[in-house]
């Protein structure tokens, strides 16, 4: 008995149900808003780092069902890039259509997500959590009722008055904040590609407390 017939025997499924994963294929989310008017926008950071990272491997995006979908590769890692078009509050969608489509294991999934409960500057990985009250994150564990998957929480502070919220995560970054984008985002290009060739566990261990250089001087993140 060859090992099909012997899977198909002993789970009493059909051999087309058997779902083979990809172990060297990772999903990585950026989530926003879709349209001009939120482009550059604290909400939208996750969808900055992936633009980022796609210009750096030369790829391009490309409009596809539930996303904009973008590939690359890096050291025999295939790493597939989404900015979810469903907009922020119904990112689970896309998250779980791209998933089943593309056969990728809920162990290679990461999303990047703007985060009011961590400084600006700060960068941090984690491995599982709660939603934050971030509607993103939220509907991503609603549809895969899942929360243990990795996620890039980027700093954004909460630094706004009371009732504010809303603007201030819509608002675009100030001109001190624009001056260390390219840093804090080159090295959540980084931490990406370090998820995918040497895992979560190490990656927190390497950049969870790394030191990013801002015009002369470093800070932790």
């Amino acid at each position: 008995m060859n090992i099909i017939n012997f899977i198909k025997d002993l789970f009493s499924v059909e051999t087309d149900e058997i779902i083979e994963f990809d172990d060297m294929k990772y999903l990585i989310v950026g989530l926003g808003n879709i349209g001009v008017e939120y482009h550059y926008t604290r909400h939208n950071i996750g969808f900055e780092v992936l633009d980022a990272l796609a210009e750096e491997k030369g790829a391009t995006f490309k409009t596809d069902r539930l996303g904009d979908v973008a590939t690359i590769k890096h050291k025999g890692r295939t790493f597939i890039l989404l900015k979810p078009s469903t907009y922020m509050n119904l990112s689970g969608k896309s998250v779980r259509y791209w998933l089943e489509k593309e056969k990728i294991q809920w162990e290679n999934l990461l999303v990047i997500v703007d985060d009011l409960n961590l400084p600006f500057c700060k960068l941090r990985m984690r491995g599982k959590g709660s939603d934050g009250g971030h509607n993103g994150l939220k509907d991503i564990n609603e549809k895969m009722e899942k929360t243990d998957y990795a996620r890039l929480r980027f700093g954004i502070s909460d630094e706004f008055n009371k009732g504010r919220q809303i603007d201030y995560v819509l608002g675009r970054w100030t001109d001190a904040e624009n001056e260390k984008l390219p840093d804090l985002i080159k090295t959540s290009c980084e931490i990406i590609l370090s998820f995918g060739t040497t895992g979560l566990a190490r990656t927190m261990s390497n950049f969870n407390n790394k030191e990013v250089s801002f015009a002369g001087y470093e800070l932790r993140v």
